[in-house]
């Protein structure tokens, strides 16, 4: 073999080897695709919150009668083969890591709720540090409308990424069903975001709220008055 033949065959299995490593380390090209694929974006609204809030119907608690998750289908539910839960890892953390089966592996939170820093990795003793949490709590929302609303609405809530926060799994549990006049998330910072975030899902989907909660709601949005609702 020549001195320049050795050469290129020399090339040809370094550059092998080298597609070799990024495939055992990162996700096949499709999978990574099913991520990449642009969603659909609504038109960015600066509606401020209070004024949406006020928009709100303000009625009591309905009774939990016939509550269940499966009401809102119960199960993540899956767009271009990825499950809801994994997408939002995907779009929430970073340095993320995702298998072949389109779940996220590893990745870096930047908890909204607690202001910390999680470090994720999947596993049967280690996915529950990171949950996802309805930010309108679905116990909540049945108590506040989507008893109305049609089985179809519930799903399409129960999987809307406006709805939808990675957060600290314990944090999480804590909060349970509460709204915003029972739990607020201890990140001070963060409130303003999040009960704007609530008044936006609560407008989208026609749900009220009780006197207790827009009053807690009016005291958190009162420290920031520019702060503006989510696109849908």
């Amino acid at each position: 073999m020549s001195r320049e033949r050795a050469r290129r065959f020399a090339a040809v299995v370094i550059a092998a080897i080298i597609a070799l490593i990024a495939v055992a380390t990162h996700p096949p090209t499709e999978v990574q695709q099913l991520f990449n694929q642009p969603t659909p974006q609504s038109k960015t609204t600066s509606s401020p919150a209070i004024t949406v809030l006020g928009q709100l119907a303000v009625k009591g608690r309905a009774p939990m009668t016939g509550y269940s998750r499966d009401q809102f289908g119960g199960e993540w539910g899956t767009e271009n083969g990825c499950d809801t839960r994994n997408i939002i890892l995907h779009r929430d953390l970073t340095e993320t890591v995702v298998n072949d089966k389109c779940q996220v592996t590893k990745g870096v939170l930047s908890d909204p709720y607690t202001g910390k820093t999680i470090d994720f990795t999947r596993g049967a003793d280690t996915s529950g540090a990171i949950q996802i949490d309805h930010v309108v709590a679905i116990g909540d929302a049945w108590q506040t409308g989507a008893q109305q609303l049609t089985k179809e609405q519930r799903v399409a809530m129960y999987n809307d990424p406006l709805e939808l926060l990675a957060v600290d799994g314990p944090t999480n549990e804590k909060k349970g069903d509460g709204d915003a006049a029972t739990w607020l998330p201890p990140n001070k910072s963060f409130r303003c975001t999040y009960v704007a975030r609530q008044i936006a899902v609560k407008k989208k989907y026609s749900l009220w709220v009780t006197p207790a909660e827009k009053q807690a709601m009016s005291s958190v949005l009162s420290s920031c008055p520019g702060q503006t609702v989510p696109a849908s």
